[in-house]
């Protein structure tokens, strides 16, 4: 299935049913007086998140929706039927825009959250509706108002608790495929990988977490150079990254820790919260290295970035260091998410102690 992650759409929320303008007329009853009824409202849209849904494919095809509009009212005091609600399913982890004025309507991240994108028309009323001691046959009715149209912009954020980034070749999606059930493209040449992948790590049992991996950067990338950055944003969600460092280059006039620099300030130019997300450095390819040799690069590597994080060496292909990478990747996030739980619980026991 090919990966789409935008996608701008037009939804229309169905217009409301006009009122009734009728009067009651039966045999040996006199001035029956008026009996229209109400119309129906219309029908609602909503964006609904679907986890069975991983891409916007879909809406490069289907591009218009539209709820049901409410019918009109009728004599005897009918109400017209009331449009129903349309629910369109997008991928979890997709960010509703308004096209036309910027406005961030929602965010999907939760399986199952609905948000409503477009308000369906009101109803008219019928004539009954304004009859009084002085006005005994009103010939006064309501039309049902249009429903709400909105052209919407979809951009879809993949859900991932690790993101890998680095240079073309650094081992990413080797590294993605090692770890995971996962099977990205995997080749001896730059811009293997063409859109993100997704794959679930298990370190344990009940324990595991998803790890996303996106093209590859290079210097330049911000102004459009490979790929670009337009698959960053997958990254945005992500609550560690994951820095791989290829320490044995095809090209020995390549620095790794010039890359590293480089790809820093493609990070940088996109967006300043993605650079300051918590990021390990990770070594790749020790394989291919002696010992003495390796110990030298790192030196050399770690002192030109000065680099104080967390290192960890690995070959994505033979798995050497990969276990232990995953134990502590679950470590620090079981952490983070200690921490989070504990902030969020201060302001809600202080907030009990005043009211008490």
């Amino acid at each position: 299935m090919k990966f789409v992650d935008e996608a701008t759409v037009r939804v229309q929320a169905g217009n409301g049913g006009h009122g009734c303008l009728s009067f009651r007329r039966e045999k040996f009853v006199a001035k029956g007086g008026p009996d229209g009824g109400d119309g129906g409202h219309g029908g609602d849209v909503y964006m609904v998140a679907d986890p069975s849904i991983n891409t916007l494919v879909d809406f490069r095809v289907a591009r218009r929706f539209r709820a049901e509009s409410g019918t009109a009212g009728a004599g005897r005091n009918k109400t017209g039927k009331s449009g129903e609600d349309l629910d369109v399913n997008v991928p979890c982890g997709t960010v509703i825009h308004d096209v036309d004025t910027g406005e961030l309507i929602g965010d999907l991240t939760t399986s199952g959250q609905r948000i409503k994108v477009a308000d369906g028309g009101h109803r008219g009323l019928g004539n009954t509706r304004f009859k009084s001691s002085v006005n005994r046959a009103p010939r006064k009715i309501t039309q049902g108002t249009p429903g709400e149209a909105r052209h919407l912009r979809l951009e879809l954020k993949l859900l991932a608790d690790v993101g890998l980034v680095g240079i073309p070749n650094a081992g990413k999606s080797t590294l993605i495929s090692s770890m995971s059930a996962a099977r990205p493209k995997v080749a001896d040449y730059p811009f293997t990988t063409l859109y993100p992948n997704l794959g679930v790590v298990s370190v344990g049992p009940l324990r595991s977490f998803v790890m996303a991996d996106v093209p590859g950067l290079i210097e330049g990338a911000a102004d459009g150079a490979g790929l670009g950055i337009q698959f960053l944003k997958h990254l945005q969600r992500t609550r560690l990254l994951l820095h791989l460092v290829d320490i044995a280059p095809i090209d020995a006039s390549v620095d790794p820790a010039d890359e590293f620099i480089a790809i820093q300030g493609e990070l940088d130019k996109f967006s300043g919260d993605l650079a300051d997300k918590p990021r390990w450095l990770v070594i790749n390819k020790i394989d291919l290295l002696a010992a003495d040799e390796l110990a030298e690069r790192r030196e050399a590597l770690l002192s030109k970035l000065d680099w104080q994080g967390p290192v960890f060496e690995i070959s994505a292909v033979s798995g050497a260091g990969t276990e232990a990478l995953g134990q502590a990747i679950m470590h620090e996030l079981d952490s983070m998410a200690q921490e989070l739980f504990e902030a969020e619980g201060e302001p809600n026991d202080q907030s009990v102690e005043q009211e008490s």
